[in-house]
Formats: structure tokens, sequence, C-alpha cells
């Protein structure tokens, strides 16, 4: 039906029934009084309709707070209306700020920063990403200038030149990140923010590594190259020469071979198609043996003592021997003649421990950080004359992060460095019950 009928037919029959109340008593009463009490009821509808009105208006200026009224006649229909337009409402609501919780949840679980702010950079909001690549603080900087929060010139500069078609990369606070601002809506816009220094620095880990594997491989190369040249151009060479550039040559393709070797083993534990194959682990055996290979490295320059009193344990055999074996022949490299060696391997409270103590030379402590990295070195004329590959360490840090193991160093320069491995975070490193 059409809704302007709805409206003037009770309106129509509110004045019928006026005019029949009057009708009714100006027959027994008179005219005078007929008219008057036509008056009244004309009243008494007008007070009603603006009690409604009232009751409307208050409710609307406090829709939250005030109840809605009942109605009476077509009031009853508007009144029906009003509430059924405010249950949609209340549910439009809720289901809005159940989507912007489940938003703002998203962003807040975003490894990236997500910075919302209007058309004059105000900050609205932003994501904890943010707060920690910016040094923005949500309750703090809301409603100021971005400007005003991120004084690098280099964003200075992006925003006022509005290039936003192409990212910027500026370094804060030590820490490198790319900035892209993109504008939505009318008077919105988005600063998204991606923390690339750990890439930046796995790269330059790469680069570092095919550079300095290029060029330890290139030493004993141009060494046996030279050593062949020399035996091609002289076939006549004394036999003793020729002995000593052989030996040599052997010296340089066994460093050669262990760097390799060192390499494919390192490939081996960063790579998962290679997984961890826990077995029986007889410490005691395995220690023995490594302990007969230090003083044969050695050859009685030192004094090498083993202390066994841990449990045996579950892990790879082959990956264990690796680890320690490198962490006592290093010890041995860089321990003067004379100075003694401990190996030690014992149950601490928070689980076995691998321990190798020298008197040697020791560490500074700024390199001790870098110790693990590939082929980093604290002195490399020592180290080609130990003949390390400068990779043991690095091997040894993914052996024990396999076994959920953590290396620990303490050293003092010239009293000495001590070694751990401690097995406290796993999970596999527990005592037999049958040991």
């Amino acid at each position: 039906m059409n809704p302007t009928l709805l409206f003037w037919i009770p309106a129509a029959l509110r004045l019928s029934m006026v005019l029949i109340g009057a009708g009714i008593v100006w027959y027994f009463f008179g005219l005078t009084i007929g008219l008057l009490a036509g008056l009244v009821f004309t009243m008494v509808l007008v007070v009603t309709q603006l009690n409604y009105l009232f009751r409307l208006s208050c409710w609307l200026d406090h829709p939250d707070s005030e109840k809605l009224p009942d109605g009476w006649g077509a009031w009853t229909d508007i009144f029906s209306r009003l509430y059924r337009l405010r249950r949609e409402d209340e549910r439009n609501r809720t289901e809005l700020t159940e989507w912007l919780a489940r938003f703002r949840e998203a962003m807040s679980r975003l490894p990236d920063g997500v910075v919302i702010m209007d058309d004059v950079l105000f900050l609205e909001w932003c994501n904890p990403a943010a707060e920690d690549h910016l040094g923005l603080s949500n309750v703090r900087d809301k409603s100021m200038r971005v400007t005003n929060l991120i004084r690098h010139p280099d964003f200075i500069d992006y925003i006022i030149l509005g290039r936003y078609d192409q990212p910027l990369t500026i370094t804060l606070r030590e820490r490198k990140f790319i900035l892209h601002l993109i504008p939505f809506e009318n008077r919105r816009q988005i600063l998204v923010t991606h923390d690339v220094t750990e890439s930046e620095r796995i790269e330059r880990m790469r680069r570092d590594f095919i550079a300095n594997a290029s060029h330890e491989l290139r030493t004993p190369l141009t060494v046996i190259n030279g050593f062949l040249e020399i035996a091609q151009a002289q076939p006549n060479l004394d036999a003793s020469v020729r002995m000593s550039h052989v030996r040599l040559m052997i010296e340089q393709g066994q460093r050669m071979q262990h760097l390799v070797e060192d390499m494919l083993a390192l490939t081996r534990l960063e790579s998962v198609d290679y997984p961890l194959r826990p077995e029986h682990v007889n410490v005691h055996n395995l220690l023995e043996h490594i302990l007969q290979e230090g003083r044969a490295l050695s050859g009685g320059r030192h004094t090498l003592t083993l202390s066994v009193s841990g449990p045996d344990v579950t892990g790879s055999t082959d990956e264990l021997r690796s680890a320690f074996g490198n962490l006592v022949s290093n010890a041995i490299r860089y321990t003067p003649d004379g100075g003694k060696i401990d190996i030690v391997w014992r149950e601490t409270a928070s689980g076995p421990q691998f321990l190798v103590r020298d008197n040697g030379i020791g560490i500074r402590s700024e390199h001790i950080a870098r110790l693990t990295e590939r082929f980093y070195r604290v002195d490399k004329s020592r180290s080609r004359e130990t003949q390390g590959t400068g990779l043991g360490l690095a091997i040894v840090k993914h052996v024990a992060l396999r076994h959920g193991a953590v290396l620990a160093i303490e050293s003092q320069p010239d009293m000495g460095s001590t070694f751990m491995m401690n097995f406290e975070t796993s999970s596999i490193y527990k005592e037999l019950a049958t040991s």
C-alpha cells in the first residue's frame, strides 16, 4: 500500500472521531458546547501528537540512553520501524566493530609495519611492527604529524617530492628499512615499512662466503699449478726438489679437500633435506676416540685430559664427533707448546654439557660474537699457519642448533678459552633410562 495512504487514513479516522464526538455533544447540549467539545478533543489529539514528537526527539538526541517509546495509532508503525532500524544499526555496528578488531589483529601480526595517516599525514593508527621500526607509539603519537615524528632527511624529501611510485630505503637506528607510501580513498594514506636488515646481512654473508671460498681455494690451486708448471718446464729437476714440490702439492691438495668437505658438511647441516636422525650415542667411547685424535694432532706438545661423568645421549654420532672434534682441534692449534687442554663431559642442573678448556692465547671480547661466522678469523696469519679452514666453529654452531643446544664461549687474552655446548634446550638430549 502507498505509504501516503498509511499516513492519511489514521489521520482521517481521528478527525472523523473528533467531528462525530463534537456532533453528539452539539445534539444534546447545543452548538456552543459542541464546538468547545470539538476544540477540546482536537487539543487532546494535538497534545498527544506533541508528546510523541517530544519523546521521539529525546530518543533521537540520546538513542543509547533513552528507551524507544511505545506508540499509538500511526505512531505504533513509526516506532516499530525505528526499533527495527535501531536493531539493524546495532547489528551492523557490532559486525563493523568485529571486523575492525579482526583487521587490527591481522595488522598487528604482520611482520611489516603499517601506518595509517590522513591526507595531511597525521597519525591515525599503526601496528606494533611500525612502532618498532619507526619508534612510534600508537597511544602517545596519535593525531601527530608523522614528519614531526620521523625526522630523517631522506624521509622528509620523499614526502615533499611525492614520488610514491618508488619505495624509499633508509637506515634508522642501525637498521635498514624499505618504506612505501600508498594513497587510498580520498583522505587516507598508508605507510608500509619492511625491515631488510636481516636479509641484507644474509646477502652480505653469501657474498663474503663466495669471496672467501674462492680465495681459500685459489691459494692451494695456485701452489699446485705453479709446481706442475715447474715440473713441465724442467723435466730434469733434482729428485729432492721434485719430492719437496710433491709434498707441498699434497699438503695443499689436502687443505683444499678439507675445505670442500667442510663446505659440504655445512650445506648438509643447513639443508632441510638432511633431517637429524637420532641414535644412541656412547659418549665415553666417542670422547676417547676424539682424545686419541687430539693427542696425535698435538704430537706430545700439549697435555690433554678427559673427564666423562655425564650420561649417554641420543643424537647424531657423526655430527657430534665433528663438533666435539673441531673444538678440541681448535684448542690444540691455538694453545702454545706446553699448554693444557681439558675435555669434559658432565651432567649439570640444566642438562648435559660438553666443555673444552685451554690455557692458550685467548680471544679478545670484540671477536667472540663473530667467531661462528664462516671464514671469520681473529688472526689470519696464524690461521694459515695452523691450516684451519675457517669453517670449524660454523659447523659447531649448526650442529648445536640441530641438536637444540647452545654454544657458549668464554675467553680472555693470554689466559685461555672455554667452549661449551649446553644441551639444556634440547628435547632429545635426555639420559637414557637403560644407561
